[in-house]
């Protein structure tokens, strides 16, 4: 027997909970279907998942089919919850992505197999709700090639569509041998020879879908159970099984932190490799970033572990390489790190957030006890990334959209009893320097008030590469916890940049270092009160960084989702000059008879007037398409700043009294 981790994934509604619930009655672990209308699903166990009806949270849930035991993960289908999705990512085998043959192609599921192919999972694509009115076959099948990948591979037909009587019928299409031939040389020749056996295509099929080349394509009814059978065929046998030597070094990555009934965390981890036991004692940590002084690790004991059985969770002893666990006992454990031995960094694979509003208690709301609660939802959803004003008591949370605030609010009556209310929502930008700028402050000179030397540049970076630490100087110049005060700042401080935004994409060189050792003197011991700590490195970081920052100078960058517009060709006339109104470019229009298809680019902060105009501009017959796709300079003259939440190191007298007044608390 062997294990497969298995993700479903699909657009909202497209039915992949619904398919779950299918797969789990197939393999006799539950006795009746669930509904998600019901609120009974095995996944969503979520109070608010079963009142709304979606998923929020990934879940995971094991069974057998055959020989091969699948944990299975049902992730959110709602853009505002694709980080979730992104946690689980890592941790895969093999994934189904669900399309609803009545929606069809939908924006999250090009996201998502965009995100699929370029992490090389093998992904089997599963047309579901054949038997609702409106289900189509050919044209879905025309729209995932055209669309999602030219790499499919129509494992059958679907016959009776739109009735409680479709159903699947099994067999290779023809097409089969073109697509397997165009990635195989040795099947190729067979086919020019006229030589390929049945026997031979399946082979093919089952090394190309394993290696993420092709896709097969089932089509089906979750709740009918119309071609499910044929999936769970493709499941047990054209998936790869995991991987990993049970005797090698312990090494996994925590995909989703929860808490436990006594308020305990309790993290969800993939083991690649080794055994993990309880009373283990093991590091953990995200590895650090390239070109940085070193790893952020630390280090618990595992007190309990439940592995994934037959549609639940039992404690056991120990945890083998390929199989996922909950695991007790790691109190400061966080999404994204490495347990035992560091695989890789944890990536993300979406973009990040793009809106920001203020989280605000509504009267009689303790506002200790609402950062509390929006603490412990940040563990869950490290994205949220929040940021908290001090001076105005503020707390601003990062979102995908308007359906997660409702979540975060409904969740913190819920859960924790507390009652909120949002500011308006606004854009994230961003911040990328234009040029390179230095700066340098020197130890009891010119005005330093810190017992330090440090010196920085700021290059720019390639877009997408993060922020990289650099050093110029010998890493034995000074004591370690000194470079680590300084490169723990610099993260920290690029957070806000010359305008406000986070800056993301460059490198920062330390160019100058210097302290001032413990003095000692006779019959006094070590003179600490002039010598230097990790204080003076932290509070000095921020105003050199600051100062080369501005001589570097920098550009805000706002979101921009890339669009696609379905529209009567009519009604092109007054849809163009509303989308030039709202900076929306155009980029490619095709006419097609009567309808017409424009795709451009729209800055985040206009797309929901997008949505709200297109139905009117378009006699309620348009379509829109939308999801992040860069970011871009904002006009000069009109760069909107953000609100600075630090202690302003951009006003040096402001920011020193900031730092006494802190210290002083």
């Amino acid at each position: 027997m062997h294990l497969l981790n298995l993700g479903i994934l699909a657009h909202v509604d497209a039915g992949k909970t619904s398919l779950t619930e299918r797969l789990l009655h197939s393999a006799g672990v539950i006795d009746e279907i669930g509904s998600v209308d019901a609120g009974n699903t095995q996944t969503d166990s979520l109070a608010l998942e079963r009142q709304r009806g979606i998923t929020i949270q990934s879940a995971v849930v094991s069974f057998a089919l055959d020989d091969v035991t699948v944990n299975l993960i049902d992730t959110p289908g709602h853009p505002d919850f694709i980080a979730e999705v992104e946690r689980v990512l890592g941790v895969l085998d093999g994934a189904v992505l669900v399309v609803s043959a009545v929606e069809g192609v939908q924006p999250q599921t090009r996201v998502l197999m965009r995100t699929l192919q370029r992490l090389r999972i093998p992904t089997l694509v599963f047309v579901n709700k054949i038997d609702r009115r409106g289900a189509r076959s050919d044209a879905v099948l025309r729209a995932v090639a055209e669309r999602l990948t030219a790499a499919v591979v129509p494992m059958g037909t679907a016959d009776g569509l739109g009735t409680r009587d479709a159903r699947f019928v099994p067999g290779l299409a023809p097409s089969a041998l073109d697509v397997l031939a165009d990635h195989d040389d040795e099947l190729l020749t067979a086919y020019i020879e006229d030589a390929v056996s049945y026997d031979d295509l399946r082979a093919a099929l089952a090394d190309q879908t394993r290696q993420a080349l092709v896709h097969p394509v089932y089509f089906g009814s979750a709740i009918t159970g119309a071609g499910v059978e044929a999936l769970i065929g493709g499941i047990r046998e054209l998936l790869p099984a995991a991987d990993g030597d049970v005797e090698g070094p312990a090494s996994g990555t925590v995909f989703k932190v929860a808490r436990g009934p006594a308020g305990e965390k309790v993290a969800y981890a993939r083991m690649f490799s080794g055994t993990l036991r309880t009373r283990d004692r093991i590091p953990f940590g995200a590895p650090g970033e390239t070109g940085g002084t070193g790893d952020s690790r630390a280090e618990g004991r595992i007190t309990a572990i439940s592995v994934f059985d037959q549609g639940t969770d039992i404690r056991d002893d120990q945890v083998t390489a390929g199989r996922i666990a909950r695991l007790w006992g790691l109190s400061d454990i966080r999404i994204g790190d490495a347990i035992g031995e560091p695989r890789k960094a944890y990536g993300h694979y979406f973009a990040p957030p793009t809106l920001e509003t203020i989280v605000a208690p509504a009267g009689g709301t303790d506002r200790r006890a609402l950062h509390r609660a929006l603490t412990r939802l940040a563990e869950q959803d490290p994205l949220i990334d929040l940021r908290h004003d001090e001076v105005r008591r503020e707390t601003f949370v990062s979102l995908y959209g308007e359906v997660q605030k409702e979540v975060i609010q409904a969740t913190l009556a819920d859960e924790f009893g507390l009652d909120v209310t949002f500011h308006e929502t606004t854009p994230l930008c961003i911040e990328r320097p234009v040029g390179s700028g230095a700066a340098v402050e020197f130890n009891k000179k010119d005005g330093n008030p810190f017992l330090a030397t440090v010196g920085l540049r700021v290059d720019p970076a390639p877009v997408g590469s993060g922020v990289g630490f650099r050093l110029e100087v010998e890493l034995g110049s000074m004591p370690y916890a000194f470079f680590k005060a300084v490169e723990d700042t610099v993260r920290e401080t690029l957070g806000q940049g010359l305008h406000g935004w986070q800056v993301p994409d460059c490198t920062v060189t330390m160019t100058h270092s210097g302290y001032s050792p413990r003095q000692s003197h006779a019959h006094q011991g070590f003179d600490k009160s002039m010598s230097s700590t990790g204080y003076d490195f932290r509070g000095l970081t921020p105003l050199v960084l600051i100062e080369a920052l501005r001589r570097a100078g920098t550009q805000v960058h706002e979101p921009m989702h890339r669009f696609r517009i379905e529209a009567p060709t009519d009604t092109l006339a007054a849809l163009l000059p509303v989308l030039a109104r709202l900076r929306a470019v155009p980029q490619t229009t095709q006419t097609r008879g009567d309808s017409c298809s424009l795709e451009g680019a729209v800055p985040v902060a206009h797309v929901h007037e997008l949505e709200q105009q297109l139905p009117g501009l378009t006699r309620g017959e348009g379509e829109l398409e939308s999801a992040f796709d860069h970011y871009a300079p904002a006009a000069r003259g009109t760069e909107p700043e953000r609100r600075r939440t630090d202690l302003n190191p951009l006003n040096r007298r402001e920011y020193l009294l900031n730092l006494t007044r802190r210290v002083g608390n």
